[in-house]
């Protein structure tokens, strides 16, 4: 039983959007992330997807991308991401009692795999698209919805973390965050993160081991739709 991470699939099942525009390596993703899914994920692993899943934005449009990631092998945990306006983040709730066991909406909760309690949220990093005070707006309130969720899981008698999140837990340039300094208060063993497309910003943030933390890029792209093992 191993545990994976990917995120980006940004499935257009339902729409005619493609990320090929931006880089061809996104020709005939759909067909590249079933096929190395299928080679590396057995049925009784789990796979955390950091977000962005449908390029179909509403939830009339994202229901068979929803359906092609519930078909694939294994436990599915899913993140919000920016492009997944489907998933209000205080509906949670209705979207777990919809997918019951098919699939796992992370999100102002927790749920484990081992003796570890997982975490996450959608973060946010500084893009210049809006103003800075609402981006500092913004990552508060997503620092507000983190905190609880582990103080939830120590409260369930859980001391080992990995915390998850769609943006990099850092802006261009940054080196700390609220999100690193969240995860060096509760012990996290890694940090998990996707959001960054093309060469050019694989290196935005951090990678590697930072202040005993391990970070992780798992955008489809960089990881060239290969589901990236977390723990074996």
């Amino acid at each position: 039983m191993s545990l994976y991470a990917i995120g980006d699939l940004h499935l257009n099942l339902m729409v005619d959007k493609s990320m090929e525009k931006y880089d061809p390596i996104w020709k005939n993703h759909v067909k590249k992330i079933e096929k190395y899914w299928n080679k590396r994920v057995l049925v009784e692993d789990t796979v955390v997807i950091t977000g962005d899943h449908s390029m179909g934005g509403r939830m009339n449009n994202v229901t068979k991308d929803l359906e092609f990631i519930e078909n694939l092998p294994g436990r599915k945990i899913l993140l919000r991401g920016n492009h997944d306006l489907f998933w209000k983040a205080e509906k949670t709730h209705l979207l777990n009692a919809r997918y019951e066991d098919r699939l796992f909406f992370l999100q102002n909760n927790f749920t484990t795999y081992e003796d570890y309690a997982l975490v996450g949220s959608k973060g946010v990093c500084y893009e210049g698209k809006d103003t800075y005070d609402h981006f500092l707006m913004i990552r508060q309130r997503e620092i507000d919805r983190l905190r609880p969720c582990f103080e939830a899981a120590k409260a369930a008698g859980y001391h080992k973390f990995l915390m998850f999140l769609h943006y990099p837990p850092t802006s261009v340039g940054e080196q700390e965050s609220p999100f690193t300094q969240l995860a060096e208060e509760y012990g996290v063993e890694k940090v998990i993160y996707s959001h960054c497309h093309g060469e050019r910003h694989f290196q935005d943030s951090f990678l590697g081991e930072v202040n005993g933390v391990e970070y992780s890029l798992v955008s489809a792209d960089y990881l060239r739709f290969k589901p990236a093992l977390i723990i074996e």
